[in-house]
Order: C-alpha cells, then structure tokens, then sequence
C-alpha cells in the first residue's frame, strides 16, 4: 500500500480519538467519572500514544519508493518564501501563549471574556492558524507524498479543532462566547478588515517573537534528525510540548479540586457545630 495512505489513515485514527474525547457528551461523561485532572492526564496520553504511532510509521517509512510530493523548493524564490511562512506560523504559535491563560481556549477558561489582546485580534485562533500555515508550507516543500501527507495531518487537525473549540464553547457558554465570536475573527486579519478589531502594535508579544525566532533557527539546525530513532526525537519534543503546556494549568486544577474536596468535607462538621448551637 502507498504509505502517505498509511498515513492519513493513522491520522484519521488520531483525529477519531483526539476530537470524539473532547465532544461535550463524551467529555462531560468522564470528567463527571475520573473528574477534570485525571480526563485530562488520560486525554493526553490517548493523544500522545496515538500520535506516536504516525510519527513512528513515518519515521520508519519516509525514505520509501513512495509517489513524489511538489518538492516546490526546487524554486529558490519559493523556497524563501515557504521558510519565511514557517518562521511566521512559530512566531504566531508561539506568541498564543502570552494571551493563553486569559483565553476563552484555556484549559481552565471562564465564563467572561476579556476584550480580545494581541494576536486575539488578528485570529482568535494563533496557534491553531499557525500550525495550518507551518503544515501547508511544508506540503509544498515536501519530496514525497508520504511527507506531504503527514504534515497535512497537523494542519487538517488544527482547522477542525478550531472549528470544534468554537462550537463547543458557543453551546457552552451561549451568548457570552458568540460576542467574542462576533468581535474576531478564526482567518488571520478578517476581522480588522470588517473593522470589528483594531491592530494594537503594542500589544504583540515581542519577547515571544523572539523566542520563536530562536526556535525556528534551532529546529532548522536539527531538521535532518528529528526522525532519527523511529522517531524519538520527535515524540520526545512533543512530550515536552504537551507537559509546558499543560502542566501549569492542571496543577491549577488540582489546586482547585482539593480545595473543593476540603470544603465539602468541612461542611458536615459545620453543620454539626451549628445544630449544638
């Protein structure tokens, strides 16, 4: 079989497992069992392993006979402007952070919305829209479907987990959340082109600028290698992604479950006291 058809149904088993889980039904049921910490533990290793999965198929077939990609860096006029949009998609998914806590995409989000900030008024969706510019890029840039395939697997699980994010929060929040849908925009500059948003240069996070920049330079000496050992390098940087990511926020959680705990199991011994007096 063509491995870039490999691929994208590996990707397929990811996509099937990454977006049924946070589905509002599938979700609710296990957080209401295993509650928001451990669903979210268990929800990244289901990603983690699943993902692993492509990243090792491909790692150990990319080399293969397999049907050629564009290989559009062939054009050197191309070929720059292709890198010059991978740099800018890592500035964008790495300056999503500097808004993250305070977004309504937060592991923890809330109920009210602040006035959207930086990137928020570009596209409300920095990192996702980033990942979709990095995969095209690549595509393009791609030598054999089989790589053209497995970047295109990023790219199509970031526009439906923007579009999934957004109707999930909708039914969640109601009309709170569409008036932050109305004042931004998921395609990158739509909104302040209908004049809903306003570019706020101050607002861009510089320093997150260039720490992607750095990012960018230091993943481009390591390209060649990224794949090596099935894949380790890869899945390692991945793990290492998710636990920055995730981690302040289920520590939060778990701050916030346990102080939960306390307080219904200090309500009993109030009540008790308050019957006596």
């Amino acid at each position: 079989m063509e491995p870039a058809i490999v691929v994208a149904l590996l990707w397929t088993l990811f996509g099937v497992f990454h977006i049924g889980l946070a589905t509002l039904r599938i979700r609710g049921c296990l957080v209401s069992r295993l509650g928001e910490v451990r669903f979210s533990l268990a929800y990244s290793a289901v990603a983690l392993a699943t993902v692993s999965v492509v990243i090792v198929y491909y790692s150990q077939h990319r080399s293969d006979n397999g049907a050629a990609g564009l290989a559009l860096a062939a054009i050197p006029a191309v070929r720059s402007l292709l890198i010059a949009l991978i740099v800018a998609s890592v500035m964008m998914m790495v300056a999503a952070f500097a808004t993250y806590n305070h977004s309504p995409y937060a592991i923890l989000g809330k109920s009210k919305f602040p006035e959207p900030r930086g990137l928020e008024r570009v596209t409300r969706h920095p990192f996702f829209v980033g990942f979709v510019i990095f995969s095209i890029a690549h595509m393009l840039l791609a030598t054999r479907l089989i790589g053209a395939a497995f970047v295109a697997g990023f790219g199509v699980i970031a526009l439906v987990g923007m579009v999934h994010q957004d109707r999930k929060l909708a039914a969640r929040y109601g009309e709170a959340f569409l008036r932050h849908l109305e004042a931004t925009s998921a395609v990158p500059f739509a909104a302040i082109i209908a004049g809903r948003q306003r570019m706020v240069w101050s607002e861009l996070p510089v320093r997150h600028f260039a720490v992607a920049i750095a990012l960018a330079i230091g993943l481009r000496a390591i390209h060649g290698s990224i794949f090596a050992r099935e894949g380790g390098p890869f899945i390692a940087g991945t793990v290492v992604t998710l636990g920055v990511i995730g981690l302040q926020p289920l520590m939060r959680m778990k701050r916030r479950d346990e102080k939960q705990d306390r307080e219904r199991t200090s309500r009993p011994e109030r009540s008790v006291l308050d019957a006596r007096n």
